[in-house]
């Protein structure tokens, strides 16, 4: 089984990157990493827009520019763990997603213009962890989720989150260990 961890952690003590340690323990297979902090990918321009854009219409997927996309893909299981921050993630994910979010690779169009996903992943497991309380699921995982169910084809999509870590008075490894009780009835289930 191949399964891609999404790191978007930035900190080296984060506490997202400690549940999705523990989440991948559990898993059988090859686990290939795409630590966010290390790529370096620029946001896209309309140099590169058109660069992939002119590769896309030729059906050259072969291009090193379609690297993260190929590997997203043909990925089994994807695991994204991101903080929340300023309501959502940070933004290398969202540079990210823009690079991987290929037509031909990802997904494609039919004919009245929806979009059909062209991912082998059966599912997605989002992982974040708030100082203070999440406002909504529907801005960082929610996005994520739609993404992933109504572009890429990939039906099931898990949340595991703890949160309020920050604010005074928290019981902090209990919240976390709450957050991996989570975790263990997931992959139970698995």
């Amino acid at each position: 089984m191949k399964i891609l961890f999404v790191n978007a952690c930035v900190h080296p003590e984060s506490r997202t990157h400690r549940l999705a340690n523990y989440l991948l323990n559990y898993m059988d297979g090859e686990i290939k990493e795409i630590n966010l902090n290390n790529l370096n990918i620029p946001p896209l321009n309309k140099e590169t827009l058109m660069f992939r854009s002119d590769l896309v219409n030729e059906k050259n997927f072969n291009e090193p520019v379609f690297e993260y996309a190929r590997c997203y893909a043909n990925s089994d299981v994807i695991v994204v763990a991101a903080p929340y921050w300023d309501l959502s993630f940070p933004s290398a994910l969202k540079v990210y997603i823009e690079h991987i979010n290929i037509p031909g690779i990802v997904f494609e169009y039919d004919k009245n213009g929806k979009p059909e996903g062209l991912c082998k992943a059966k599912k997605l497991i989002y992982i974040t962890t708030a100082g203070g309380k999440i406002v909504s699921d529907d801005y960082g995982f929610g996005y994520i989720k739609e993404l992933a169910q109504k572009f890429h084809g990939i039906k099931d999509v898990e949340y595991i989150k703890a949160e309020g870590l920050d604010i005074d008075g928290a019981e902090v490894e209990e919240i976390l260990q709450k957050a991996e009780e989570k975790i263990d009835k997931l992959c139970k289930n698995c």
